[in-house]
């Protein structure tokens, strides 16, 4: 293999890896921006994942089970919100029991709906652009999958939608400032709500990559602990939509390199290379690249003054 084989090989793998990261990672930080803090995604990625896989399986329609992974995400995004915002729960609270149960009913159901064991999905096909899928090593751009076009049209909307539209400066003032933003007409539990709700609906996108590009199976827990990282992401990318997807890239990087670096064989304990991606985690939630400042009002519960 020449090392432009090998360099597009790399690229490739650091694409697939990054995309379901940077579709939680949005998710997450549009439902924070809001002011509700979701460590649910990882709950919510398995959801998706498993919902996807066993809709394929049934109905052997692969788009069919994106919709439902994307609307099974959504009603996981719905009972967050519900107990965040309509109830006050403790946030924190929500989101582990959610992770919790999310990872118990999708391993009972795994066992009910897989009763043989890992079974192959029917996957979504690459899209292939003409001419420019030969260009050496850009080329892996023009010959991914749908999802990967879709994250790439979702990333610009998504910042000049949070940025530069009346929607944006609502978001941000409910998550900055809910009491202000109230007191200007908005209500902060509509725009949490829908938040938290499109939250999940990207987290479910997230699984159904997983299941019917990535690997084409489900697994137990295959998520993985991509939840977390794509929080890591996200603060690492101090809530900015490009920033934080860059850094989803970083840490799809870090594992393609130790995947291969384990492939090749070298004298390096594989546990300390799998380990790779989560330090490159931790370094970013212990402020490696300097102070994050999330909105103000992010794991408060608000109500309204009568």
């Amino acid at each position: 293999m020449t090392p432009t084989d090998l360099l597009s090989d790399f690229l490739s793998a650091c694409l697939r890896l990054s995309v379901p990261l940077a579709f939680a990672a949005i998710g997450g930080l549009i439902s924070e921006r809001s002011g509700v803090l979701n460590i649910g995604l990882e709950g919510m990625i398995l959801t998706g994942a498993f919902v996807s896989a066993a809709t394929a399986l049934v109905l052997t329609d692969p788009w069919l089970a994106v919709g439902l992974a994307v609307f099974a995400g959504a009603v996981v995004g719905l009972l967050h919100a519900y107990l965040c915002v309509s109830l006050g729960v403790n946030q924190l609270v929500s989101g582990l029991a959610i992770n919790l149960t999310a990872a118990g009913l999708t391993t009972y159901g795994a066992r009910l709906a897989f009763e043989t064991g890992t079974v192959a999905l029917p996957g979504i096909e690459p899209l292939y652009i003409p001419r420019f899928q030969q260009l050496p090593i850009v080329g892996v751009f023009f010959q991914q999958d749908p999802l990967f076009y879709f994250l790439l049209f979702l990333l610009p909307i998504a910042t000049y939608g949070l940025f530069h539209t009346h929607w944006g400066l609502s978001l941000r003032a409910v998550g900055n400032a809910p009491s202000a933003a109230d007191t200007a007409g908005i209500s902060v539990s509509s725009v949490r709500y829908f938040c938290v709700i499109i939250c999940g609906g990207l987290c479910g996108l997230a699984g159904a990559y997983l299941t019917l590009v990535h690997v084409g199976f489900f697994t137990e827990n295959m998520s993985a602990g991509k939840g977390f990282i794509a929080l890591a992401a996200l603060i690492f990318g101090r809530w900015h939509p490009i920033a934080t997807t860059l850094a989803c890239l970083l840490f799809g990087a870090t594992e393609a390199l130790q995947l291969r670096i384990q492939a090749y064989g070298l004298d390096i304990p594989y546990q300390l290379l799998a380990m790779l991606p989560y330090i490159i985690a931790l370094a970013a939630l212990t402020g490696l690249a300097g102070k994050a400042t999330p909105p103000a009002a992010l794991g408060i519960p608000y109500r309204k003054e009568k």
